[in-house]
């Protein structure tokens, strides 16, 4: 049910003088709702998870001082990024032209945000709709299935064990663990690695209590640029959704109060902070708005004490070494999973839009799209894309979006 807006500011007011114990514990577990998600994207990019978690804080803060500090959200490592921060890596020589990539996705939130102010949603809304955004979605999923399959690779074994804990998590467990799937699939995967001999200690060992996050600054490519914007068109439409389903929890319409503009806003400068240190992208998390819908506690401080005690876990030494020894195998096991619900998601996206199938239109746009961002992903010894100047290229996904904007405005509905 969704609550009033009297229940709303009732149970804001309830825990706005809480005492600071409680709502430090109220935040430790957004802090485990969100971990496993957020730390997930650096392992399988190679960033740093100790910054990741920094830049998720941060961004956190970021976004709560940008919407008047009214939406109870916390922002994490957007999974939507994962696929061209690799392409970049291997066809740039490094992560810092990734984190390049990511600081001008983030400004175009920021124009994003200006041009919802200026026309309103609904008209940008009309350029990315389900028979755009869920094929979109799916390309990403599918292009990283191969990676999945490569990391689990490793030891099949401990792959699947993983598999095997997150499907029994996600299904059978009740309450507030079926929140953690993902988090309690590396633990056992973890201690299961151990146990085989899979797990090198001594980096943790060497590691000192206390450490600074080894912040790297960005480069800027125009090619790099152009690989990894153009995910902005599909992660405006995942803000979109997550944000009304954070307002429905609470009762509130945020995209009134304070306004669309002002959570893209929050969302891209939160995203450009990440890329000028080194973290991935960040995104409005739907996990922590699941624990809003279960401890009815909607008091958006509660996700700013979440944010501080991230800050603080990013500069503990020996914790962030101990991220970085998960085995490829554990991550490789996630990984078929995570990926895997990418593409479903872009499925449901299609379900939900109610998208009609049996319109030769609608099949032709998803088919361009599918064929064209998954064919010029795989095809590399084949020059496929549009090249529009030396160092600019249009291809994968970027193509795949092109192509579908396009065909989406140009055919007609009849």
């Amino acid at each position: 049910m969704v609550e009033t807006t009297a229940k709303f500011k009732a149970k804001h007011n309830e825990f706005e003088g809480a005492r600071l114990e409680k709502k430090l514990i109220l935040g430790i577990q957004h802090v485990l709702a969100m971990f496993g998600a957020t730390v997930l994207v650096p392992i399988l990019t190679g960033l740093n998870p100790a910054v990741a978690l920094l830049a998720a804080g941060c961004g956190t803060l970021i976004f709560h001082f940008t919407t008047k500090r009214k939406v109870p959200v916390f922002l994490g490592s957007s999974f939507a990024f994962i696929p061209v921060i690799q392409l970049v890596d291997k066809a740039y020589g490094g992560l810092a032209y990734a984190q390049g990539g990511i600081v001008v996705a983030g400004l175009m939130y920021v124009i994003l945000a200006a041009v919802v102010k200026i026309f309103g949603v609904e008209k940008i809304k009309s350029f990315l709709p389900p028979i755009v955004t869920g094929p979109m979605i799916m390309v990403i999923g599918l292009n990283l299935s191969p990676v999945a399959i490569r990391m689990a690779a490793n030891h099949w074994g401990v792959a699947i064990i993983v598999v095997l804990t997150v499907i029994g998590v996600s299904i059978f467990s009740k309450g507030f663990f079926k929140l953690l799937p993902i988090l309690i699939g590396v633990a056992v995967g973890y201690v299961a690695s151990i146990f085989l001999g899979l797990v090198d200690m001594s980096a943790i060992q060497q590691a000192s209590y206390f450490q600074m996050p080894q912040i790297t600054l960005p480069k800027f490519s125009l090619g790099a640029i152009t690989v990894i914007v153009p995910i902005v068109a599909v992660v405006f439409m995942e803000h979109v959704g997550d944000i009304t389903t954070n307002g429905a929890v609470v009762g509130q319409d945020f995209f009134k109060d304070p306004g669309l503009h002002r959570t893209l806003l929050g969302d891209g400068l939160a995203t450009m902070f990440a890329g000028l240190i080194g973290g991935p992208a960040n995104t409005t998390y739907g996990e922590n708005t699941g624990v809003l819908a279960v401890t009815k506690v909607y008091d958006p401080s509660i996700l700013r004490t979440a944010a501080c005690i991230a800050i603080g876990l990013s500069f503990i030494g020996k914790f962030g070494a101990m991220l970085q020894t998960i085995p490829v195998a554990v991550m490789g096991g996630i990984s078929l999973i995570l990926f895997g619900m990418i593409t479903s998601i872009g499925m449901r996206t299609v379900a939900e839009g109610n998208v009609d199938f049996t319109s030769n239109r609608n099949l032709i746009i998803a088919s361009l799209i599918l064929v064209i961002g998954i064919g010029t992903s795989v095809v590399t010894d084949v020059p496929v894309g549009i090249t529009i100047t030396e160092n600019i290229k249009l291809t994968g996904l970027s193509l795949a979006a092109v192509v579908g904007i396009v065909s989406n405005k140009l055919l007609p509905h009849q």
